[in-house]
This record gives structure tokens, sequence and C-alpha cells, in this order.
């Protein structure tokens, strides 16, 4: 027990005489592991001076899509009657997250791309994008997309387009909503440019929120659109019809009152067809009131709650930090080199002795 307690002993005390040398070898050697951790340093610095300040434009917007409800189901057979739905107009394609991936789709982004620059009218925002981005210059053709092409410079076109897009969607842009159980979408353009993150932010929440409306309420709005051409086609009947009755009256003012049926019987056909249009276009009012209120309850509620504005917040590189970060790593690489070094030493000396 004595000779193993000893053994430990001697162990644990070589142990520490040799972290002590290791310390001691390392103290010497200071100014090589200044001079290191200064280089990495003044590399990270460096590093730092040549990344560029990216700027973030938020914007979020509450969502809230009319709903079908118990109330109108008694309105549905009399609607249907007249061959109009006032059912739900295909809310189901915006339920849950298929809402966010429409800021994701080629379609939404390049007709957002494709819009005018506000501070600049003479760019359309895939042009500032392209400028701060540096692909142009890779082009040996320059592309103008106000133009149309044909032939191989529509799928030239077409490639930049979709490059563009494809790095959008997996560096620049972010939608997501605050809260899975809330309807707070937030979309975030991060790029280089101040303005073009700005507006490219708002153009693409306009072009998306304006598609989702036309979609959501494009049937109600076809349903008026309808009813409102009949009622318009009944009134003008039931307009001829009364002006038939006024016109057979002054076409027979001293009628001989044997020939009596010169005047009623085209004046209770007239009248007639003018009572029956008048209950036709009751009825199709009735109808038009009734799709203008699927119209309201179907059109969704979009309240923005934050928009962006001067100046964007911005993600500027610490040159401090990036110094740091240099400094601690070349330090610790070189003594870790250096101890390597006095090891390898150390050892092929043992082999020679020996």
């Amino acid at each position: 027990m004595d000779n193993t307690r000893e053994k430990g002993e001697l162990s644990l005390k070589e142990l520490v005489h040799l972290i002590q040398k290791w310390l001691k070898f390392l103290l010497g050697k200071w100014y090589i592991l200044i001079i290191a951790g200064l280089i990495g340093g003044a590399v990270g610095a460096f590093y730092a001076s040549t990344k560029r300040t990216a700027y973030t434009a938020v914007t979020t917007f509450v969502l809230e899509s009319g709903e079908k409800s118990s109330g109108f189901s008694q309105y549905e057979g009399l609607a249907s009657m007249v061959g109009m739905d006032i059912g739900g107009s295909g809310a189901g394609i915006f339920q849950g997250d298929n809402l966010l991936e429409f800021y994701k789709s080629r379609k939404m982004l390049q007709a957002t791309l494709l819009k005018t620059s506000a501070s600049d009218t003479s760019k359309l925002l895939i042009d500032r994008y392209l400028e701060f981005e540096e692909e142009k210059q890779k082009k040996d053709k320059q592309i103008d997309f106000r133009k149309h092409y044909a032939g191989s410079e529509v799928r030239q076109r077409d490639s930049l387009m979709n490059k563009v897009i494809g790095q959008l969607i997996k560096k620049n842009l972010k939608v997501d909503k605050l809260d899975k159980k809330l309807s707070i979408i937030k979309v975030e353009i991060t790029a280089f440019d101040e303005s073009f993150a700005k507006e490219f932010n708002t153009a693409l929440v306009q072009e998306v929120n304006d598609f989702y409306m036309q979609t959501k309420t494009k049937r109600a709005q076809h349903n008026i659109q309808l009813i409102q051409q009949q009622a318009d086609s009944i009134r003008g009947m039931m307009n001829g019809n009364i002006s038939t009755m006024a016109s057979i009256v002054d076409a027979t003012p001293n009628l001989n009152p044997t020939r009596q049926a010169q005047r009623i019987i085209p004046s209770q056909r007239s009248q007639f067809s003018a009572e029956t249009n008048k209950a036709i276009l009751n009825q199709l009012v009735q109808n038009l009131e009734i799709a203008k209120m699927t119209l309201l309850k179907e059109s969704p509620l979009i309240q923005l709650i934050d928009v962006p504005t001067f100046p964007l917040e911005n993600k500027v590189v610490s040159k401090k930090f990036y110094f740091f970060i240099g400094f601690i790593l070349c330090f610790v690489c070189s003594a870790f080199i250096l101890t390597l070094i006095r090891f390898y030493k150390s050892a092929m000396s043992e082999e020679q002795i020996a």
C-alpha cells in the first residue's frame, strides 16, 4: 500500500513538474506568441473591414381571413336557385403555412423584382439587386429586363432571373409567424443596399397581399358581376314594357268603345311582362345584396403593424471583435505548435541517448 501511494504521489509530482516546465517554456517564447497573436488579430481586423454592412427591413402584419359562418346558410338554397354560390372562395389554400410559401414563389418574387425602384425610377428592383451583388459584371452581355427578348436571349434572361430568385430565397428573404398560434406574419429582407431592402420588402408584401385579396374574393366578385348583369338586363326589359304601355295609350287617344281590344290586349301584355320582370328584379336585388354581404364576409383583414423605416436595422461588423478572435486563435495555435515541436525534439533526443 505504501509503495503504491508513493508511486502515485511521484506520478502526480511528475505531472505538476511537467506542467511547470511547459508553462516556463511558453513564457520563454512569449514574444513569438505575441507576434503570432498580433498577426492573427490584424488578419481578423482586415477581414472585418472587407465585410459589408447588411441592412434588414422588417414588416409585420396581422391577417384575419373571413370564415364561412352558419348565418348565411339560410341564403344558400335561395342563391343556388339562380346559379350563385355564396360558399367559401378557396380559403383552404391560404390556411396554415401555405400563405408563407407565396412569399417564396417565383410568381411573387419575379413580379416584385420587375417593379420600378421608388428611389430611382430609371431602374427596376432587379437592377438594384444586381448592382450590389455584382452579378452584371459576370455577364458577357447586359440584360435589360424592360425589353422583350426572343430566342436564346429569353433563356439567358430567365436563367439570370432564376439565379436572382434563388439567391433571394437562400440569403435575403425570411418569412415566418411570430407565434405558431397567432396570425401575425413577419417578413424580413436583408441586403447590402439599404434602399433596396426597404423598397423590396414593401413591394413584396404589397404584391402578395394583393394577390391574396384577389384570390380570396374572386368567386364573390364574379357572383356580384353576374347578378348585376342579370339585374341590369331585367331592369332594361321592365323599362321597355312600361314604355310600350305608354306608347299604346298614346297611339289610340280617341279609341272607339267598340274597339277596346286594340288597346287593352297589348297594354295588359306589356303590364304583365313589366310586373313579371319587376318580381324577378326584386329577387335579383336581394341576391345582389347577399352577394355583397358575402364579399364583405370573405374579404380578409390585413392590418400592417410595423413597416420598415429609415434608418434600417444594420449589422455592422466589429473590427475589435474580429481582432480579438484572431488574436486568441493564433495565440493558442502558436502555443500548441511550439508544444508539439518541444515534445518532438525531446523524443528525438531521448532516442539518440538510448
